[in-house]
């Protein structure tokens, strides 16, 4: 399958993510004559482990994050970032979940927003908001280049696309950036062909960072 990068917005110190940002940046998309083909969302869900003895709570993730994509309706996506594992199964596995009681939902969290079309790019520009809430929560971005699907090789055009895109979101003079923080693929098992199982890490990796920002503000404010 194409490669994909997700990249998070990250505010300057002091500003947060707000819709007036985000407008920007999907008008940004349109300047460079990015073409908007439809929609696009994903969701992720944080799982809690339900303890009926305390004593045994070190024999559960705390880190357990469940995916579910759009272009993979049947599918669903599970990472534990502590343990450097990630699985594809089958859709059906969180109604097994639901009825074994082993793990609830605590967070799930919503991105959504449009997909525009640009060469040999797919540019996904969404919103972070929790499900049952419309507080805006961050701003992602998936950047998906068509002809590879090899995480080395398509390393260098990803980095200058990047670069440019940076270029032209930089004459907006927004209050932050888009970063880029990529897991370490191989230690999750995953090889340089990249898969869906590469796009659920990313989008861990982004929640993970969304939770601790969300943790650090309050006594930011302190």
């Amino acid at each position: 399958m194409p490669l994909k990068w997700v990249l998070q917005w990250q505010p300057n110190p002091g500003n947060t993510v707000n819709n007036q940002v985000l407008n920007e940046v999907s008008q940004c998309v349109e300047t460079i004559h990015g073409v908007k083909e439809g929609r696009w969302k994903a969701t992720l869900t944080y799982y809690k482990p339900i303890l009926r003895d305390q004593t045994n709570a070190a024999e559960f993730p705390r880190d357990f994050i469940g995916m579910s994509l759009s272009e993979q309706p049947n599918k669903c996506y599970f990472t534990l970032r502590s343990h450097r594992i990630v699985v594809e199964t089958d859709i059906s596995v969180q109604n097994i979940m639901e009825k074994l009681q082993s793990y609830k939902s605590k967070v799930a969290l919503i991105f959504e927003g449009s997909q525009y079309q640009l060469g040999d790019f797919h540019l996904r520009v969404g919103k972070v908001i929790p499900s049952h809430s419309e507080n805006l929560r961050g701003i992602v971005m998936e950047i998906e280049y068509l002809p590879l699907s090899s995480l080395e090789k398509s390393r260098q055009v990803m980095e200058d696309f990047v670069d440019i895109w940076q270029d032209a979101l930089s004459k907006r003079s927004l209050p932050g950036q888009f970063i880029h923080v990529e897991p370490n693929f191989a230690e999750f098992g995953l090889s340089d062909h990249y898969t869906s199982q590469h796009t659920a890490v990313q989008y861990a990796t982004v929640m993970a960072q969304l939770i601790a920002s969300a943790q650090a503000a309050p006594s930011m404010r302190n």
